[in-house]
């Protein structure tokens, strides 16, 4: 019985709460956020206020980030200093990694900027391979800035315009920072009236994200473009010589059987395109592709995608819509054997060290196919990483040298330069061991290169079966002992396929080539002795013609007298 009253007791009391509980949620949720949302905000302004008050020292008093756009007013007393903001919240423009960077920015009534510091960010190149100092020495060159003012980063002094330094190795970041700082200041200005009323064609183009730095005379609008519009402006030179040599190279692909039938002309035009490679790609154009890459990409397909995030770097975008075909059409041996600047390194390093005659190592076969399962370890591990941070997967990502390499000029912290060198140094002796053995970008893109279309590299019956020359030969271990060509470790470099074409290397064109030889010697020998019966019969012929006249004529002639 009592719990059959306690059971009536409860039906009672959710009869008298379900009518109102579709109200009662609502209502609780709004309570609640009422209720928190001012000690968050309070919290967070906390935080933030002992870096405004290094930009208004006599600051006193901050107010809340309100208005259209939002920004807080810095006052002393009654009397106003300036204003603050956060450009994420002004205008979120996405940076390299698909998301915007917040920064604290604040300049005063005069419209003068007073201080700048990154509050959030993921950046890649700003989590490794730039230093605090480098950062700060960048920002702290917009304090004292006008916003009246055109900011330009590097490059030749324009008349109308304000230089900054950059930081290299971080062309794109800075110049998303440079973008999002300038119009987000100038954006909050001119709502509060203190630099005039923006043009409706300029407020437009701020909320679509675009830019305000290019060319113009002061007193007019200036020309607005996308961030990634001025990037490929700016990168039109460079892009244009990658482009013509991505058309050369997809020529020495489409007719590989006719160049590698010449060996030498095979081996300067691969030599000469990974110089190429090395200086212009790596060196000088910092476009070294990374697993980052791979993981930034990843991570805008899962949290809106966003073609301009990718864009803003010319020549990354190029060469990965390059990649991505020739991942389709021939697999990643394409990337790897040619494209990559770290991996050109490697190589022409090796090939110097054979021209010093150092000695070259090789493990193993069991060995080897042991050890080039450890770069899929690391990819699987940096992507699980990823998953839950970015920015430290980002970090342990320098497992790739190329920051240090590439992009930075070996000018980092020793300890990092000290491991570079000694993959370069190891691989001397061992033919492009970072590649085949530690490279995570190398593993991940041997997943979609599982779906290649056509396979290029062409194999004799005899490979493997019994003929080992290409297995012997192949200094990167990517040849089976059955003869098959195993396409996740193939660098593409053709060797191979020179010999399958060389008729005095490789086996099978040999055996053939001794035969034809065989036959022809009989076919030559079996010609001559017709020639030489045909001959003799022909002088036998002849000198029975000769003789025949001569008896002819002694039978004419009268027996003699005496």
């Amino acid at each position: 019985m009592p719990a059959i009253a306690g059971a009536r007791q409860s039906a009672q009391v959710t009869t008298r709460l379900g009518p109102n509980l579709p109200w009662t949620l609502p209502i609780f949720v709004l309570l609640s956020l009422v209720l928190v949302m001012p000690f968050a905000q309070a919290r967070e302004m906390g935080k933030l206020f002992p870096l405004i008050t290094r930009f208004f020292p006599e600051a006193d008093r901050l107010g809340k980030f309100e208005g259209d756009p939002p920004a807080a007013a810095v006052a002393k007393g009654g009397r106003q200093l300036g204003y603050v903001l956060l450009t994420d919240e002004v205008l979120p423009i996405p940076a390299y990694s698909g998301k915007p960077i917040s920064t604290l920015v604040g300049f005063n009534l005069q419209g003068t900027i007073t201080g700048v510091q990154i509050v959030k960010h993921e950046e890649p190149i700003l989590v490794v391979g730039i230093t605090d100092q480098d950062l700060t020495t960048y920002i702290n060159q917009y304090t004292g800035k006008s916003l009246h003012d055109r900011v330009k980063i590097g490059g030749r002094p324009r008349k109308g315009y304000v230089m900054v330094d950059g930081i290299t190795g971080a062309t794109i970041t800075v110049m998303v920072l440079n973008r999002t700082i300038i119009a987000a200041a100038k954006k909050v200005a001119a709502a509060r009236g203190l630099i005039g009323g923006a043009p409706q064609g300029l407020q437009q183009a701020y909320e679509r994200h675009l830019a305000v730095e290019f060319d113009g005379p002061l007193a007019e609008d200036p020309v607005l473009d996308p961030i990634w519009a001025y990037a490929w402006h700016n990168k039109r030179f460079e892009a244009s010589v990658l482009a013509v040599a991505l058309g050369i190279l997809s020529l020495i692909l489409v007719f590989q059987d006719l160049l590698v039938r010449h060996r030498t002309l095979m081996l300067y035009v691969r030599d000469g395109f990974l110089l190429f490679t090395l200086f212009f790609i790596g060196w000088h154009s910092l476009a070294q592709l990374s697993v980052v890459n791979v993981f930034t990409f990843l991570h805008a397909a899962m949290h809106g995608f966003r073609w301009d995030s990718f864009l803003i770097d010319p020549l990354i975008f190029i060469l990965w819509g390059y990649v991505a075909v020739t991942l389709v059409l021939w697999g990643r041996g394409v990337y790897c054997g040619w494209l990559c600047p770290f991996g050109a390194l490697q190589e022409l390093s090796y090939q110097v060290a054979r021209k010093l005659r150092i000695p070259s190592l090789e493990f193993p076969q069991l060995i080897h196919e042991r050890l080039w399962a450890i770069k899929y370890i690391v990819f699987i591990m940096l992507f699980g990483i990823s998953m839950g941070s970015l920015e430290t997967a980002v970090q342990y990502s320098e497992i790739e040298p190329f920051k240090t390499t590439m992009v930075l000029h070996f000018q980092r912290e020793w300890w990092f330069v000290a491991y570079a060198l000694g993959l370069i140094l190891v691989g001397l002796f061992i033919r492009k061991f970072f590649c085949r053995y530690l490279c995570p970008l190398g593993a991940a893109l041997t997943f979609p290169a599982r779906f290649h279309i056509f396979d290029w590299l062409r194999r004799h019956r005899e490979c493997g079966r019994p003929c080992q020359t290409c297995a012997t030969e192949c200094e990167v271990q990517a040849i089976r002992r059955d003869g098959q060509i195993n396409e996740n470790e193939c660098h593409y470099c053709m060797d191979c396929q020179a010999t399958y074409w060389n008729a005095l290397k490789c086996p099978p064109l040999v055996e053939r080539r001794k035969r034809r030889e065989r036959a022809g010697r009989l076919r030559k020998a079996s010609i001559q002795a017709k020639s030489a019966q045909m001959t003799k019969q022909e002088k036998a012929k002849k000198d029975s013609s000769r003789a025949r006249p001569i008896a002819t004529r002694h039978a004419n002639q009268p027996p003699t007298t005496g």
